[in-house]
């Protein structure tokens, strides 16, 4: 009830100001401030009134952009004096670089990633050689269809920084790779399918397009190519998963299998690229990774000792205790 009371006090109070008006244009409220009747009016009914308070909370603006950059490099050195056991001394070095930027807003999402690495051996007997070298650009855009389900494009290119030797029982070296020889060149158009914590996601493009450049013409049979043919072109369907997990907070696993039939040749002879990383922290700024790389394909050529040329399966394993560090939202 005080509130009513309150208000009926008020309608009087404005009811004996406004018969007084004519009497006395201003009043004095405090000293040296007058007030006219109506200021006077509007001050007393408000001080009749607890003053509300507003609670604010500062509202922080929807981040759409994410981006990260993860370093890594590693470094180790021997050297060996009058030691019996024999061996050759060696400096070796590899650098790692895994960077994205990515955006999501609504229904759409646009994922960008590269990676880079590169590694090198400098045996004091042997020389120099190269032990790791990748150049990976990885771009998706998705437009949600319903729930986790997204309707895809997909674009991927792969090659490597610098030329590439083996060597055989003579020590004699042959040039087998080479920057944009080869290089992929991949763009698909699909669906895909991704869970909301990025665990696990899966592509599945049926209507993909592979470019297969070879600069150099002595290398281009060896990758697919005929002596005259600088770019291949390859088209089928892919499906790509790409796989997540945090079992502790200073372990994280990441895979991404990659499956390819081409149409045009032989579809039953699938494409097989599997790449695994598992980098476990072991403080703010030391990392131990571990890196695989399987891949199958049909139409690259590998000696064997003998000299014999066929498709192999290809492995490689990278492990490394490595300085690292991370700039913006990358989560080691």
């Amino acid at each position: 009830m005080r509130p009513f009371w309150k208000i009926v006090s008020a309608a009087i109070l404005l009811f004996v100001t406004l018969a007084g008006h004519a009497q006395t244009d201003t009043v004095s409220s405090l000293p040296g401030t007058q007030l006219s009747r109506e200021q006077e009016l509007c001050r007393a009914i408000g001080a009749g009134f607890p003053v509300p308070v507003v609670n604010y909370t500062p509202v922080t603006p929807p981040k759409f952009w994410k981006k990260g950059l993860l370093t890594e490099l590693g470094f180790s050195q021997v050297s060996l004096t009058n030691w019996a056991a024999g061996g050759s001394g060696s400096i070796a070095f590899n650098a790692h670089i895994n960077a994205h930027i990515n955006y999501e807003k609504g229904n759409i999402f646009w994922e960008n990633r590269g990676q880079f690495s590169y590694g090198f051996v400098q045996s004091f007997e042997d020389g120099y050689r190269k032990s790791d070298d990748k150049l990976i650009l990885d771009s998706k855009f998705g437009l949600q269809a319903y729930d986790n389900l997204y309707l895809s494009s997909i674009f991927n290119f792969t090659s490597q920084f610098s030329p590439g030797f083996e060597y055989n029982d003579a020590d004699e070296a042959t040039m087998v790779s080479k920057f944009f020889a080869p290089a992929t060149i991949t763009l698909g158009l699909g669906v895909d399918y991704k869970l909301k914590n990025n665990l696990l996601s899966l592509n599945l493009a049926p209507l993909t397009g592979n470019i297969v450049v070879v600069t150099d013409k002595d290398l281009r049979t060896k990758y697919g190519n005929e002596e005259d043919q600088t770019t291949r072109f390859e088209f089928g369907a892919q499906l790509k998963a790409t796989f997540n997990w945090n079992p502790f907070d200073n372990l994280k696993l990441n895979s991404t299998l990659n499956l390819f039939s081409d149409y045009l040749d032989k579809p039953q002879n699938i494409q097989i690229k599997w790449d695994f990383q598992a980098d476990f922290r072991i403080n703010k700024f030391l990392t131990s990774s571990l890196r695989t790389n399987l891949i199958y394909d049909d139409k690259v050529l590998i000696a064997d000792k003998e000299g014999h040329s066929a498709p192999r399966v290809q492995f490689k394993e990278v492990l490394s205790l490595s300085f690292s560090y991370t700039f913006g939202e990358f989560k080691k």
